[in-house]
């Protein structure tokens, strides 16, 4: 912590209670912990490297987390907002779906989180049924839910999968004409054969 030169740094912190400091001391480890998962992967990243990067003993890292399993699952945690999915209309579903790659991606403080699961998904059990059940489980019930009828399940995976691929190609891959395209121009190209995923055939 920098202390300011009248000391008004450390009166702040003693100032406040063993609550905030812990919580403090959390945002911090998981911080570090998602930009080491990011940077290094699962197998490289060590509760010892994440305390030495907060600058903690690593048994408080494990108070606050237990095993690498449980502060893995806590920084990757999904940031969707499932509940813009629950309430778009069919029409909406392919604008709300490319906003949630760009968000993910592109807001600075999700994208740790993102890039720290995309990158360790296909290397580790642990990413990939995180990914499989709680991120793209979510956005598919969601989507199913949206859609409605009988093949609502398959047309909310094959919308995920679209999504999933269009990240890895433009964030992690960098496919030049993909990771060069602004956002208007992928909705213009992607809109249309998104809709066609998730309007069922009686619709169209």
């Amino acid at each position: 912590m920098t202390v300011a030169a009248d000391g008004t740094g450390e009166k702040s912190e003693k100032r406040l209670s063993r609550d905030q400091r812990r919580e403090r001391t959390a945002v911090a480890i998981l911080a570090a912990a998602r930009r080491l998962f990011a940077e290094h992967g699962y197998d490289r990243t060590t509760i010892r490297t994440v305390a030495a990067e907060v600058g903690v003993d690593p048994a408080l890292v494990m108070q606050h987390f237990g095993a690498k399993e449980r502060l893995f699952a806590a920084a990757v945690e999904s940031t969707v907002d499932v509940s813009s999915l629950v309430h778009a209309t069919t029409q909406e579903l392919p604008a709300v779906a490319l906003r949630h790659v760009f968000e993910g991606f592109e807001d600075v403080e999700s994208r740790s989180s993102a890039e720290a699961l995309l990158r360790n998904c296909l290397t580790h059990p642990e990413a990939m049924a995180l990914l499989r059940d709680d991120v793209m489980g979510q956005t598919q019930a969601a989507v199913a839910a949206t859609i409605g009828g009988d093949d609502a399940e398959l047309r909310a995976a094959v919308l995920n999968a679209c999504t999933l691929g269009i990240t890895l190609a433009r964030y992690l891959l960098e496919v030049p004409a993909l990771a060069d395209a602004g956002r208007d121009d992928l909705h213009r190209v992607l809109g249309p054969a998104l809709q066609a995923i998730v309007t069922p055939v009686s619709e169209v």
